[in-house]
């Protein structure tokens, strides 16, 4: 890494730091731009829908779980999401000295779709940088790591600093996040970020698909309907949307249950049997069935914990 590459991912740390002054995801005063630290590695893996985005790490690394595939990145690797995806994940690489700082941008689709219609298609370039650990990149995952750039670097520091400036949000904001975007669209696996912004793509009808799971899941799946609001044949379907998701329609909208159940029975306290019903379940034993698979313990059983750990980390 350059000095000057080192100086502006030194500039970029100081500000996430600043941004997010404890652990947690902070939300800052610009819009889809989000600050994150944790202090410690480690721990149970978290379970989220991770929305389309992109992640620069300025300290520290993280591991990102899709299925049985597993995805590192650090300050030299970037990370994007081209669509929503069920994944688990935790921190490997933290201290109270060092903590993990990242920067996330969740990406707005028509500003994608107009950046490529603007700048052309993204060059084609084997992947060359993404390492060992990381699961294969030329799966089509709606996820990918590759190589952080000096230019990302400078356009993560611009766009933090603007924060230091509020009267500049509406003039600068837009750009700077615009230039993030096709720094992206520009790097070695671009076009996995462009295919999203393709009316005509297989990936935009799969993630049309998504959309329809997002807003629908506690309703029964019926995948000729899901084809159908998709624009595909059902087998297309199937066999596009494993290619983008590591998962089928079915399990996906089981992650959107699972994770909504836990919600509900974490912060709003719902009882076990109110919680599976109200994602979609009929049947309370297949609910405790699926919830333990996923997280390890019964439905109650895991809420209490998870709710006794809150507690023990608030600040004093």
């Amino acid at each position: 890494m350059s000095t000057a590459m080192t100086t502006a991912m030194d500039d970029l740390g100081a500000m996430l730091r600043r941004h997010a002054p404890r652990e947690g995801i902070w939300p800052t005063a610009l819009p889809r731009v989000w600050a994150i630290r944790l202090d410690h590695p480690g721990g149970e893996l978290a379970h989220a829908v991770q929305p389309a985005s992109l992640c620069v790490i300025a300290q520290g690394a993280k591991e990102v779980r899709l299925a049985e595939e597993r995805y590192v990145y650090d300050a030299a690797r970037f990370m994007v999401f081209t669509t929503d995806l069920p994944v688990s994940s935790r921190v490997i690489e933290a201290t109270p000295d060092r903590p993990y700082l990242c920067l996330r941008l969740d990406f707005d689709a028509a500003e994608v779709a107009e950046l490529v219609a603007r700048s052309g298609p993204p060059r084609a370039v084997p992947p060359s940088t993404a390492g060992s650990d990381n699961a294969a990149e030329d799966t089509g995952r709606g996820l990918f790591v590759s190589a952080v750039t000096a230019d990302m670097v400078d356009a993560s520091a611009r766009l933090m600093r603007l924060l230091d400036h509020p009267e500049d949000h509406a003039a600068l904001a837009p750009m700077a996040m615009r230039e993030l975007v096709y720094r992206v669209l520009r790097s070695e696996q671009g076009e996995r970020l462009a295919q999203v912004a393709r009316a005509d793509s297989q990936t935009q009808r799969v993630h049309r698909a998504i959309r329809w799971l997002k807003a629908h899941y506690a309703q029964p799946l019926r995948i000729e309907a899901l084809a159908r609001e998709a624009h595909m044949s059902a087998s297309s379907l199937h066999h596009h949307f494993r290619a983008l998701t590591s998962m089928s329609p079915l399990q996906y909208q089981k992650q959107l249950r699972l994770q909504e159940a836990r919600r509900l029975l974490i912060a709003e306290g719902l009882e076990v049997a109110r919680a599976g019903h109200a994602v979609g379940y009929e049947s309370p034993s297949q609910f405790s069935r699926e919830y333990s698979r996923l997280y390890g313990a019964p439905p109650s059983r895991d809420a209490a914990r998870r709710r006794d750990a809150t507690v023990h980390r608030l600040p004093a």
